[in-house]
């Protein structure tokens, strides 16, 4: 017995060599920790990963103790949440950390996606790593979108109301019958409330649970990106450890412990001091019990939903609008074979690319903040054309993924003209002509500088990339 346990648990005896031997604890160990090595030049970008991961487990037990005091019943639900704020003990606290995560669950998570497009964190040989981080990006939506549900405040009441009615926008009579079923009813009821805390509650962690242990297998299994885009894995010493690469255990342990001690330190203060950040984080409607006849007057969803909110607002047709809206989304999965530049991060690409990615990051702030603005013409005008630029920046990064001719980009830009012509003249309006007319220098600037810069200057000079990580 003694002899397996050295043999199967690596040379361990005593308590670790018995559970060596039945489970693989400490090969999990060596193989994701301790002997898995990550490139040495990490910096501040790389602790969003582990934070979105703190985020959740914050999220799993607070729901876990949530979900013993409240109630999901229409008749009881908005008073089992007050009771929970108001006679649980410590109850309040739960209840603002639940809904402070949900928010920066996706600040995190927005960040780490940020950095994954600036060091080109989504190609070969981390496609699938991408896939997998946009699938948990889906179920992140998806269960902040049944969680909203559950207070049955007046904006989660038809904030849901209005979300569950543009699925009812897609024909053949497949929309109404979506609808019908994602409500469990005709109307947003009791039977609504009932589904989405099961899904919720059960369904999505799962769901969740299960894409971030893949993520995880699949960012170990090809090993992490760094700063430099340069696969460390290329270098390597006698005994077959990358050069340029140290052990996660316990360099980037103390690291991330480091910051996550600066996180939480943020995160409370928002919980203690402003757990509603003036509305953004908990609207003041939702402090109001749902009345189906009674309609706030400026539905929204909450912040980290706007941008695609502001994209389906600005298109005048319902159906061309929710189209847009999940297109918007579902494009991302197809970062990987849109950008083929075979260098990855963003210190060794062009000043074009740099200033491509900013723009692109500053039109997605700039479309959530529209999103949360009442509607006037000039701001669903101007969200329509930042909508044009969020598109347009796909096309940008497939046309300069390699080097292009002068003809290539005059017909480029033809196209491009000759489509935006044609939207223009469909949902053209007389009295608003002068308003679109100006309006078009935004996306006609933009295709302008993208397209003929690189041909009349270098700014589309790539650096020479090192053969090894920089510090």
């Amino acid at each position: 017995m003694m002899d397996n346990a050295k043999q199967d648990g690596a040379g361990r005896t005593g308590m670790m060599g018995w559970v060596d031997t039945r489970f693989p604890a400490t090969k999990m160990w060596k193989e994701h920790l301790s002997e898995y090595y990550a490139p040495k030049n990490f910096n501040l970008w790389y602790y969003f990963g582990s934070l979105a991961l703190l985020v959740l487990v914050m999220q799993i037990l607070t729901g876990i103790w949530l979900t013993m005091h409240y109630k999901p019943d229409a008749e009881y639900a908005f008073a089992s949440v007050e009771y929970i704020m108001r006679e649980v003990p410590y109850g309040w606290l739960l209840r603002y950390m639940h809904s402070t995560g949900s928010s920066f669950f996706f600040i995190v998570v927005y960040l780490h996606m940020f950095r994954a497009l600036m060091y080109g964190s989504y190609k070969s040989p981390r496609e699938l790593l991408w896939v997998f981080g946009m699938l948990l990006y889906l179920a992140l939506m998806a269960e902040a979108f049944f969680g909203y549900l559950l207070p049955w405040g007046q904006m989660s009441f038809w904030g849901a109301q209005v979300i569950i009615s543009l699925f009812g926008a897609l024909p053949f009579g497949i929309g109404e019958a979506l609808a019908l079923w994602i409500r469990g009813d005709f109307v947003v009821s009791d039977a609504t409330l009932n589904r989405f805390f099961a899904l919720h509650v059960v369904a999505l962690p799962l769901a969740l649970l299960g894409l971030v242990a893949a993520h995880i297998m699949a960012l170990h299994e090809v090993g992490s990106n760094n700063p430099d885009g340069i696969e460390i894995k290329k270098t390597k010493n006698a005994q077959g450890v990358p050069v340029d690469g140290i052990p996660f255990h316990p360099y980037y342990t103390v690291k991330d412990l480091m910051g996550a001690a600066a996180f939480l330190f943020l995160f409370a203060f928002v919980v203690f001091f402003m757990p509603e950040m003036g509305g953004y984080f908990l609207e003041h409607d939702n402090f109001l019990p749902a009345d189906p006849i009674n309609t706030p007057l400026h539905i929204k969803p909450v912040w980290y939903f706007t941008p695609y909110y502001a994209i389906l607002r600005a298109i005048p047709h319902k159906l061309t609008g929710v189209l847009a809206m999940g297109v918007a989304v579902m494009i991302l999965f197809a970062l990987p074979w849109i950008d083929r530049n075979p260098i990855k991060s963003i210190r060794y690409r062009s000043p074009l690319f740099m200033l491509l990615v900013f723009v692109f990051a500053f039109t997605f702030v700039v479309l959530g903040w529209l999103g949360m603005q009442p509607v006037t013409a000039a701001l669903t005008e101007l969200g329509l054309r930042l909508s044009e630029l969020y598109f347009a920046f796909f096309l940008m990064l497939w046309v300069h993924s390699r080097d292009r001719s002068g003809a290539y980009m005059t017909m480029v830009f033809v196209v491009s003209a000759i489509v935006l012509l044609a939207i223009d003249g469909i949902r053209y309006d007389p009295g608003k002509a002068g308003l679109m007319m100006i309006s078009a220098l935004l996306p006609l600037v933009y295709f302008l500088f993208f397209l003929f810069a690189p041909v009349l200057s270098n700014l589309n000079q790539s650096k020479p990339v090192p053969e090894r990580v920089t510090a």
